[in-house]
C-alpha cells in the first residue's frame, strides 16, 4: 500500500481528514493514477500512522478520509547520523537510499582532503536536493515514520563540530585495534543514544583527520580484515548497529 508523509498541520483528526499538498499531489494523480476510494498509509513523521482512503482529488490538493490511526514503532531505538565523505560518480545516491532503509536518521555529506569530487555552491545545492528526494522515496518504501534529513555538504571540521553533541562517534580505520576491542565499543552503545558514523572517501581518511576525530572523542573501530569500499563501509556498520540496537531494546517482530 502506498505510504505518504504529512506534517501535523495537514492532519485534522477532529474531522477525520488529511490534506496532501505539494509534489505528492502530482505523484498520486499522474504517476500512480490513484482514484477516490483507494487506500493509503500516512505517517505524521512522529509515531502515528493513519490508514486512509482517497476522498477527493483536486488540482492542488488530495483530501484523505481517516479510517483509523495506530501508534507504531518502526524507527530504531537510537539516532544514527552517517557522516559520509563525498564519493565519486553517483555512489552517494545508493548510499543515501540504503542508509535510509537501514535506519539512519540523518545523513551528512562531508568534503575531506582525499575526496576526488569537489562541488561548488550551485552543485552542492542541486545535489543535496536530489539526495533528499532519494531519502524521501526510500523512507516511503521502507515504512519509515520520518524522512531522514540530508544536510548540506560540510567540511571535515564542520562535521566534527556538528558531531560534538552526539553521545558516541565511530570512525572505521584500518589501523584500529582488533575485533574484540570493536565489539566492546559497540556493545557499550545503548538504545536512546545518538550515534555518529564517519566514513572516508575512496582513498580513506588522512591520518591528520583521524587524529582530529579522535581528539573530538570519536572511537576508531575495525570492520574486519578486508578493505571495504566507501559505499560498503557505512552500510556495513549501519547493519551491525541496527541489529545491536533492536536486540538491546528487546524488539519483537
Amino acid at each position: 500500500m502506498q505510504r505518504l508523509f504529512a506534517e501535523p498541520f495537514q492532519i485534522d483528526e477532529e474531522h477525520h481528514c488529511i490534506f496532501i499538498t505539494g509534489d505528492d499531489v502530482n505523484h498520486i494523480k499522474n504517476v500512480l493514477r490513484m482514484k477516490p476510494g483507494e487506500e493509503v498509509w500516512v505517517s505524521d513523521s512522529r509515531n502515528k500512522e493513519y490508514h486512509c482512503t482517497i476522498q477527493n482529488l483536486d488540482r492542488d490538493e488530495v483530501r484523505l478520509q481517516i479510517l483509523y490511526v495506530q501508534e507504531t514503532d518502526y524507527e530504531l531505538p537510537g539516532k544514527i547520523c552517517l557522516f559520509q565523505a563525498l564519493p565519486k560518480g553517483d555512489k552517494m545516491e545508493l548510499i543515501v537510499q540504503k542508509a535510509v532503509e537501514l535506519g539512519a536518521a540523518e545523513i551528512i555529506p562531508v568534503e575531506t582532503k582525499r575526496c576526488v569530487v569537489k562541488l561548488d555552491a550551485k552543485k552542492r545545492e542541486k545535489k543535496t536536493a536530489r539526495w533528499q528526494e532519494i531519502a524521501r522515496s526510500a523512507a516511503k518504501q521502507s515504512k519509515r515514520m520520518l524522512v531522514p534529513k540530508v544536510q548540506p555538504v560540510m567540511t571535515f571540521s564542520e562535521a566534527l563540530a556538528y558531531a560534538q553533541e552526539l553521545d558516541v562517534c565511530l570512525i572505521p580505520y584500518e589501523l584500529a585495534r582488533g575485533m574484540k576491542e570493536t565489539k566492546k565499543i559497540l556493545e557499550e552503545i545503548r538504545p536512546g543514544e545518538t550515534i555518529g558514523i564517519f566514513i572516508g572517501p575512496e582513498g580513506g581518511f588522512e591520518e591528520e583527520e583521524v587524529d582530529k576525530a579522535m581528539k573530538m572523542g570519536a572511537k576508531p573501530i575495525t570492520l574486519g580484515r578486508r578493505i571495504l569500499r566507501t559505499e560498503t563501509a557505512g552500510l556495513t556498520l549501519l547493519s551491525v548497529l541496527m541489529f545491536h540496537l533492536e536486540e538491546e531494546n528487546g524488539s519483537i517482530f
